[in-house]
């Protein structure tokens, strides 16, 4: 399993995914699911992955493979909007199905994913969409301002009461971490190291980027203050039930 979110705000977009894969519990392995596309000063693309890894794998070999192509439902030097860019990534998934899909599900292996795509072409917006596995996708608007894939149950109350389009690039990189705590202490699934990526809004340079593995001085900062300030609400600020039992 894996876990991943991307955060779109009014300064940028923060993302970030963890590098865990395990097919059991004794074969875990590292691999990294946020991959970038970027012509400095022209445009930027970013996407992180969770699902079948080789399919995963795939569909980012394909995106590599039609790279100057020319051609804009394939390739993301030519898309023209994000809208174009997110259609390739589908076309991209419906691919890999029709490649492997019918051999995998025969062996009655998973073979289903989802991504998380944030990017900006010079002369459009930057935007942040979410690609289901059959290759459709969403966008982020209006109050839905951030996306998870993968172990996203245990990250998600945090980012639902904290995040907001005017939110700070420094606020949610911390919301994205503490979300990934919540999620790493709860399933072994999901760990470290953490892919993280911080992109400004209209910047076209290449965004902030960070790998944080598990005894990162910050990482483990994160995990013991935020465990204290919950205890300590837990102890403080929550009244007693008024009941006899």
């Amino acid at each position: 399993m894996t876990y991943c979110t991307g955060i779109l705000l009014d300064e940028g977009v923060v993302l970030a995914s963890d590098s865990r894969t395990n097919a059991g519990i004794d074969r875990v392995s590292t691999f990294r699911k946020m991959h970038v596309f970027e012509k400095p000063g022209e445009r930027f693309f970013a996407l992180l992955s969770a699902g079948n890894l080789s399919l995963t794998q795939g569909v980012m070999s394909l995106l590599t493979e039609w790279l100057d192509s020319n051609d804009p439902d394939r390739d993301l030097w030519a898309s023209p909007t994000m809208f174009t860019a997110a259609h390739a990534v589908g076309t991209a998934v419906r691919d890999m199905h029709k490649i492997d899909g019918g051999y995998l599900q025969q062996h009655e292996v998973d073979f289903s994913a989802s991504f998380i795509l944030a990017g900006q072409i010079k002369g459009g917006p930057l935007r942040l969409f979410m690609v289901y596995d059959a290759g459709n996708f969403i966008e982020a608007l209006g109050d839905s301002n951030y996306f998870q894939i993968g172990e996203v149950k245990y990250g998600k109350p945090i980012l639902d009461r904290i995040i907001k389009p005017k939110t700070s690039l420094s606020d949610a990189v911390k919301c994205a971490l503490i979300s990934f705590d919540s999620t790493m202490r709860s399933n072994v699934s999901v760990g470290p190291p953490i892919d993280l990526l911080v992109y400004r809004r209209d910047s076209f340079a290449p965004g902030f980027s960070k790998r944080l593995e598990g005894g990162d001085p910050y990482l483990v900062s994160i995990r013991d203050a935020w465990g204290s300030a919950i205890h300590q609400a837990f102890q403080e600020n929550i009244p007693d039930p008024d009941w006899k039992f």
